[in-house]
């Protein structure tokens, strides 16, 4: 349906990402660098996912063509005044997970589109409420679902969703990990 005057890039391993670029029947194509994701101390919230999305896109500094618009995101948690990324192992997952217990957080993503000519960033906010969790529920979900690649070591979608999550104010996308209804505006407004 979207037609583009750019081949779309999309630089993210990420199969959620990879999912909804297909659900929304755009043309793209998979290319990853490994970029080492480290942020200044000082940066908070939007300032961090901003930062890395950025840091994303200049890994492919003087590679992309003029037809080409490239994607690149980052999404942490941020809770209690610190970002919560991928967890290190399975104790930084329960921790996590404890702590976010009875409390809610905020998903932040942001999104960076560069051509050669521009460079674009947006960012989306989602505020998670999680019910109460007892440590048998934490560790039967890291068990059984493994989140260990997810941002605060849970995906919305998985069981811990279907539980624990009472409330959410925002993008469900965002939580997954991309805010689609964002990416689409953009793509469609895009000359």
């Amino acid at each position: 349906m979207l037609k583009s005057n750019y081949k779309i890039i999309l630089a993210s391993g990420s199969p959620r990402r990879q999912q909804f670029f297909k659900d929304l029947d755009l043309d793209f194509e998979i290319r990853l660098k490994d970029v080492d994701e480290v942020y200044p101390p000082e940066l908070q919230a939007e300032q961090i996912t901003n930062y890395l999305a950025v840091l994303k896109a200049d890994a492919f500094r003087g590679e992309i063509a003029d037809n080409e618009l490239l994607v690149t995101s980052d999404t942490i948690v941020w809770h209690k005044g610190r970002a919560l990324g991928k967890p290190k192992d399975y104790e930084d997952a329960v921790n996590m997970l404890q702590t976010m217990a009875g409390s809610t957080h905020e998903v932040i993503t942001s999104v960076c589109l560069t051509t050669t000519k521009r460079q674009d960033l947006l960012h989306e906010v989602t505020r998670v409420t999680f019910a109460d969790l007892s440590e048998k529920a934490i560790r039967y979900y890291l068990d059984k679902h493994r989140p260990f690649d997810k941002a605060g070591a849970y995906g919305i979608q998985d069981w811990i969703g279907l539980v624990a999550i009472s409330k959410i104010e925002g993008s469900y996308t965002n939580v997954v990990g991309l805010p689609t209804h964002r990416l689409f505006d953009y793509l469609s407004n895009l000359e």
